[in-house]
């Protein structure tokens, strides 16, 4: 591990630290925000700070093991882990959102007694408030450093945050009606959101686990190579990219002129690979796969004098994904 990547290391960790000792007080208030309205809202929202701080403490785990370099029975790292903890992230959000779900319709049948709504909601908006702050600071670290986990973690906590913030507007109009089915019905609400979240975060990790191939990273290493090619990188294809947490593994069949000798070749493919990774800021590797010209690209070809020219040059291709991603000529 290099010195940059292992300063990146620390800081991932000293985020997870800080999500897991913020969630533990901010669950403290919320929990006595509960204790001081008596409101089943309020209750969802302390219900859903429990995950937090077991998903923090699970998202820690998780970079440290991350951040362990490849071995003979990991090969392409440990990044992975990442994705296990945003779907285990998730399906700790589901569950809560079925205890809050049961809660809110308890509510509903049963009715509730409220207390001193007013200073359980004031707690409940400070601690909504210094949550909203974490998540922001959680979500901008977390892609800062490309940590899946903490990026998971820094969504889990804004969903939070937005949760609290309806939760409030919910019980001002309970206070302010004196109706107070409203504060069960808000808690529905949440847990709904709150079901929505979940099923997202493990959607979205699952397709990571089976290598599901991601828009985005092909078109920023598509856009990245032609920035840097060079003109005797005639072209690309067969081009495939999976994520391991917060590294990216590029797979690619690059055209060189066929009269290369093999070491030019090798040379020119590997660096085109390193030089696009740098350019689109992915921390990753590129595999690269050397084809020769097969005299199939003498139209985008600029080489002067060529002796197995078949045909002028007549354009000056750029890289398209639709190519990039397609078989080649055999």
């Amino acid at each position: 591990m290099s010195a940059a990547e292992h300063l990146q290391q620390k800081a991932r960790i000293r985020l997870a630290l800080l999500s897991i000792a913020a969630g533990a007080g901010l669950l403290g208030l919320k929990y006595l925000s509960f204790v001081l309205s008596g409101s089943v809202a309020l209750k969802s929202d302390a219900i859903e700070s429990i995950v937090n701080v077991v998903a923090a403490v699970f998202a820690l785990g998780a970079v440290i093991f991350a951040g362990r370099p490849a071995d003979k029975e990991h090969p392409y790292g440990h990044g992975k882990i990442e994705h296990f903890s945003a779907a285990f992230e998730g399906g700790l959000i589901s569950l809560a959102a079925v205890f809050i779900i049961l809660e809110g319709a308890r509510g509903l049948i049963y009715g509730v007694e409220l207390k001193d709504l007013g200073k359980g909601l004031a707690v409940n908006l400070f601690a909504g408030s210094l949550n909203g702050l974490l998540g922001w600071y959680m979500l901008k670290q977390g892609r800062k450093t490309r940590s899946r986990a903490l990026e998971a973690d820094g969504h889990h906590i804004l969903s939070d945050f937005w949760t609290t913030m309806g939760i409030a507007l919910g019980l001002l109009a309970v206070k302010l009606t004196g109706i107070h089915w409203l504060d069960p019905l808000m808690a529905l609400a949440v847990g709904l959101l709150l079901a929505r979240t979940g099923f997202r975060l493990v959607k979205e990790s699952s397709q990571a686990l089976l290598d599901m191939e991601d828009p985005d990273v092909l078109h920023k290493v598509l856009t990245a190579m032609n920035g840097v090619r060079t003109w005797d990188i005639l072209a690309v294809h067969e081009m495939r990219t999976f994520r391991s947490g917060r590294y990216t593994h590029v797979d690619v069949h690059i055209v060189v002129p066929e009269f290369y000798p093999v070491r030019q070749a090798h040379d020119l493919c590997e660096g085109f690979g390193e030089k696009a990774l740098e350019a689109a800021a992915i921390e990753g590797e590129v595999h690269t796969h050397v084809d020769p010209c097969g005299r199939l690209y003498c139209s985008r070809c600029p080489a002067e004098p060529c002796s197995i020219r078949v045909a002028p040059r007549s354009t000056d291709a750029t890289f398209t994904l639709e190519e990039a991603t397609a078989a080649g000529p055999a």
